[in-house]
């Protein structure tokens, strides 16, 4: 690859089916990973959220060293916002007693913040235009405040909205199938589309998520979070390595 393609580049993965399934097996990991260590290991949320940030930080940074799009190195970063994400709005959500309605409000009005700020200081919130360092930073903190965000939305969804796991499952999938069909079918802005999709993987990954290691008495199947995150991530991994991901090109 010549220096000339690779500045038509980005350092993010072009938006395919493939790249959905994985967002989806990742925010899913995110929630059973994130309450592996948080629940299962009895570390606490705050313990789970510092461990999980300080993973979060350096991924990031490796991410914005980096000088072109690698895989691995992407999705781990997506998972340590997913995981973060996890124990962070569990933290807010349960322990500071924020409630679901309250934590989720607050990390809209974060996101909506870190949307427009981005916005206004490079005119445009495109994924096609992640090169820079500036832009990468906008990009990887709007993603962790909507993983956060969709973790707090799933769990809502599910346990004070009373519409358990699986009617969770069902809203969250029929609001996905409803910003593809906008996509397929009219001409609204394919950010704004995929930003929705983006916002929406994550509650879908939460209840998806708690559904698996959530006891039979809650609605759950009650598998072991330890298997449960095991399978999800050598289902991503096998993804990964049997489905090659080209770097999106980069908006002009």
């Amino acid at each position: 690859m010549d220096n000339t393609t690779e500045r038509t580049l980005s350092k993010v993965p072009e938006v395919t089916l493939i790249f959905w399934v994985i967002k989806i097996a990742a925010t899913t990991l995110g929630e059973t990973g994130g309450d592996t260590v948080s629940m299962s290991m009895s570390l606490g949320y705050l313990v789970g959220t510092a461990i999980f940030a300080a993973i979060f930080l350096f991924a990031v940074a490796a991410q914005i060293k980096a000088k072109s799009f690698h895989p691995f190195l992407y999705w781990t970063t997506i998972i340590a916002t997913t995981t973060v994400g996890t124990t962070l709005a569990d933290f807010a959500d349960r322990s500071l007693g924020i409630g679901y309605a309250g934590g989720a409000s607050l990390l809209f009005i974060l996101l909506m913040a870190s949307l427009f700020i981005w916005y206004r200081s490079l005119g445009t919130v495109s994924v096609n235009t992640i090169s820079s360092p500036k832009a990468e930073m906008f990009y990887w903190m709007t993603i962790m405040f909507s993983q956060t965000l969709g973790t707090a939305l799933g769990d809502w969804t599910a346990d004070t909205a009373g519409l358990g796991y699986g009617g969770g499952l069902m809203v969250f999938s029929a609001l996905l199938a409803l910003v593809a069909a906008v996509y397929y079918w009219t001409n609204t802005s394919r950010t704004i589309l995929f930003w929705a999709a983006f916002i929406l993987t994550r509650p879908l990954g939460a209840v998806v998520g708690d559904f698996l290691d959530k006891p039979l008495s809650a609605g759950g199947l009650a598998l072991s979070r330890y298997s449960a995150s095991a399978a999800l991530f050598a289902f991503m991994l096998t993804c990964i390595l049997f489905f090659k991901q080209r770097a999106a090109e980069k908006a002009h």
